[in-house]
């Protein structure tokens, strides 16, 4: 032990009777380490509980030990509930998290991108939304980036997307499985390019074609804002359409939120009048009353799989791009019941 009382790595090789190298290699994952050795130094580590240093570790690696974020709105619930989880995985493995915020623009996401190299960050994750439309392109080239979201620009980057189309088409047939004849889609946004709009509206026409229910232009409603208070205000035209709509699929679940809202100022009742589900299954949809039927893409497996990405990218940034779908459920609740 130091003279100043704090457990050394000798304290730890002795106690688990292994030399102080193979403590170091099983702290820095250097080289492999017999299955037994590797349990009894770690078993000696929490016994001791000898603090491992993960700054002096990253120095010595030449790194930084900080991966940057970046998400388009840091106060919107969903990317608020993914930075939580990215961080509590980040900091599982060693790492810590900057976040930057993008307002889901290219310029936005080119800033994020420059700022994470300029700030000498070991790596980026981006919830893109517009990078792939940057002309020139953003310069990437050796620079460990892992992609959340709906873009791919062109298979440069380890990329993790939602579920769009098959959640949204589970979502359609669940409204149907409940009796929905008429069944109005809310969307945002135009549907002239391949966004997540455009993914989740095309789930929703494939999920009514599938079970024999015919198209019908009048039950799309753009979104009037990206806002609680715009959705309401969509809630009240859809109240008010005569077209006699028994079913809302909503793209987002603070969308879907909005939309109840509006209904219930024009006397339609959530779930005897309309059924309505939405997507993401962010914290408040079980707390909202009535309690929102969603899609739930499974988050954690989402902050997971992108932190393993991002620091695997870092170890091997010649390694082939690879591509994830999350796993998703319906969760069924007050809306649709």
């Amino acid at each position: 032990m130091a003279k100043d009382g704090k457990i050394t790595m000798s304290d730890v090789a002795q106690l688990a009777g292994v030399s102080t190298m193979t403590v170091s290699n099983v702290i820095n994952e250097r080289v492999r380490v017999s299955e037994d050795a590797r349990e009894r130094v770690l078993a000696a580590i929490r016994e001791s509980g000898y603090q491992i240093n993960p700054s002096a570790r990253n120095l010595r690696a030449g790194r930084s030990g900080v991966i940057g974020l970046a998400v388009p709105q840091v106060g919107n619930t969903y990317f608020g509930m993914m930075a939580e989880l990215v961080i509590e995985e980040a900091r599982r493995r060693g790492y810590h998290v900057a976040i930057e915020q993008t307002g889901a623009l290219a310029a936005g996401e080119a800033a994020a991108i420059a700022q994470s190299r300029r700030l000498q960050l070991d790596g980026l994750i981006l919830s893109a939304v517009e990078v792939d439309s940057l002309v020139p392109p953003v310069p990437v080239q050796g620079y460990p980036i892992v992609l959340m979201g709906e873009q791919d620009p062109a298979g440069r980057f380890d990329h993790i997307t939602v579920p769009n189309e098959a959640g949204t088409a589970a979502a359609t047939e669940h409204l149907i499985d409940q009796g929905c004849q008429r069944i109005a889609v809310v969307t945002g946004g135009n549907l002239d390019r391949l966004t997540m709009f455009t993914r989740r509206y095309n789930g929703y026409r494939t999920a009514l074609e599938d079970r024999g229910l015919a198209t019908d232009p009048r039950l799309r409603f753009m979104v009037d804002a990206l806002s609680r208070e715009g959705a309401r205000s969509t809630g009240r035209r859809i109240a008010e359409a005569g077209l006699g709509i028994d079913g809302v699929v909503v793209f987002n679940d603070t969308v879907a939120m909005g939309v109840m809202r509006g209904l219930r100022d024009r006397g339609v009742s959530v779930p005897g009048d309309m059924r309505v589900i939405g997507f993401d299954d962010v914290p408040e949809s079980a707390s909202f009353i009535p309690s929102l039927s969603t899609v739930h893409p499974d988050h954690r497996w989402k902050a997971a799989k992108a932190v393993d990405l991002i620091i695997s990218r870092i170890a091997d940034p010649s390694s082939p791009p690879r591509q994830y779908t999350v796993p998703f459920e319906i969760v069924r609740r007050e809306s649709t019941a």
